[in-house]
């Protein structure tokens, strides 16, 4: 099929290189000249596993086309699919400036029929808005449908997200949207779920929350754990081998961040509030996330006492393994803390330095996690990456003033570290002193 993407963030990226991987002929757009100048010469602004072999796959193959001319790619499309930003007001409402710029657009541009697909995740009504604004601004009768397909793409795991997904929602108002959308999805061999323009969209928010909820719950578990002495990865083992409750998403630690939670969190608490409902569930899972990590600088302050001066390694930037983003990102917050409280921090994350130092003044940005540990009085684990469950902790503690982890993901055996003489701290697991 024709394709284009309109937005070449995160989600339109990784759509559309996938897209092009099966088979078709996808346009992704983007306004900011510079993002598009970079990704013609195969220059990607994101880390997500395999990405850039996949589009420097595609673009040598001409299935994949760059462009920051929107009316080519709108011309040149049946389906097009809008992926841009949807960003939080500072109400917690979602921003929807790019989505009716582009609605616009396409209208402008449109030369035949086509299909205008949602991607970006927008609150419930938002498809009525597009297809008004599209018929408002529309020159000629051309008819066009609307539908309405969410993402549900991980980041560090979004190629093999996008290629074996779950489920595919699809809402869509007629046969033919429907049709040409199955046909699309068709190679994935996936379970769809075919349903109206508002379910689809709610499916989204739903979705987030309800997995936000479920972080939140695990560590307003681990709190009382802390209080007992019980361990919250045993409660939460426990609990996840129930089929109707799972074990994915019970890990207790600093909470939740990045691109999608909190922005999603915030829209649909936005959302319920202007339908007349007071999420108040939601709004307690957002204040434990929270409190996570008021925690955590709690037991920092509680193990070293006086802050200030204290030289503090911080193991992590990103808000998860396998990508650089820093969005939200609960270390983030834990260092500015600390910094405010007169501690020198030295960091290291395998992916995230380049982008944190643009927000993160005065700490030093290290080669590696032993030069992190060099020199200083605790350790913190901030972001659960593999490279650093495999330290050579022999070397760590010959490396640190006194043998202190603090650990806030819980990625450490505590019977090992206790052996090896550490004093380790964690979220939900009763503390051992080497």
């Amino acid at each position: 099929m024709d394709i284009s993407i309109l937005g070449s963030g995160y989600v339109g990226l990784v759509t559309g290189t996938c897209l092009a991987q099966l088979g078709n002929c996808v346009i992704c757009a983007d306004s900011d000249n510079k993002k598009i100048a970079a990704l013609k010469k195969g220059i990607i602004p994101i880390y997500e596993p395999g990405l850039e072999e996949l589009i420097s796959n595609n673009l040598e193959g001409k299935r994949l086309i760059f462009t920051s001319n929107i009316k080519d790619a709108v011309r040149n499309s049946e389906v097009i699919f809008i992926a841009v930003g949807t960003p939080s007001l500072d109400n917690g409402e979602a921003d929807l400036t790019g989505i009716e710029n582009v609605a616009r657009n396409i209208a402008i541009n449109m030369a035949g029929y086509r299909l205008i697909v949602e991607k970006s995740t927008v609150p419930v009504e938002t498809g009525e808005w597009v297809k008004q604004t599209i018929s408002m601004y529309i020159k000629k009768k051309i008819k066009f449908d609307v539908a309405s397909n969410p993402e549900f793409l991980r980041e560090g795991s979004a190629i093999s997200d996008f290629m074996h997904p779950d489920r595919i929602v699809l809402g869509v108002e007629s046969k033919k949207a429907r049709d040409i959308l199955v046909n699309l999805y068709k190679p994935l061999n996936a379970p769809l779920v075919i349903t109206n323009i508002k379910s689809a969209e709610l499916i989204k928010h739903a979705s987030n929350a309800f997995l936000a909820t479920k972080i939140s719950f695990i560590n307003a578990i681990s709190r009382i754990c802390d209080k007992v002495g019980a361990d919250v990865q045993e409660v939460a083992e426990g609990m996840g081998l129930d089929k109707r409750i799972g074990r994915p998403f019970l890990n207790a630690g600093l909470g939740y961040g990045g691109s999608c939670f909190p922005k999603d969190l915030d829209a649909f608490i936005s959302i319920s509030s202007k339908l007349g409902y007071d999420f108040e569930l939601l709004k307690s899972v957002k204040d434990i996330n929270e409190e996570q990590k008021t925690l955590l600088l709690q037991k920092i302050k509680d193990t070293l006492w006086v802050i200030k001066d204290k030289a503090i390694g911080v193991l992590g930037l990103s808000f998860k393994p396998n990508t650089d983003d820093i969005r939200n990102a609960p270390g983030f917050d834990i260092i500015k803390a600390l910094q405010t409280e007169g501690a020198k921090i030295r960091v290291y994350d395998p992916k995230a330095m380049k982008k944190a130092k643009d927000f993160l003044k005065g700490i030093a940005f290290c080669k590696d996690a032993y030069t992190a540990a060099k020199g200083c009085d605790c350790l913190l684990v901030v972001t659960e990456w593999d490279e650093f469950k495999e330290l050579d902790f022999v070397k760590i503690k010959k490396l640190l003033k006194r043998p202190l982890i603090i650990d806030g993901r819980n990625i450490y055996a505590k019977e090992a570290m206790q052996k090896m003489g550490f004093t380790y701290l964690s979220i939900g697991r009763a503390p051992v002193n080497g």
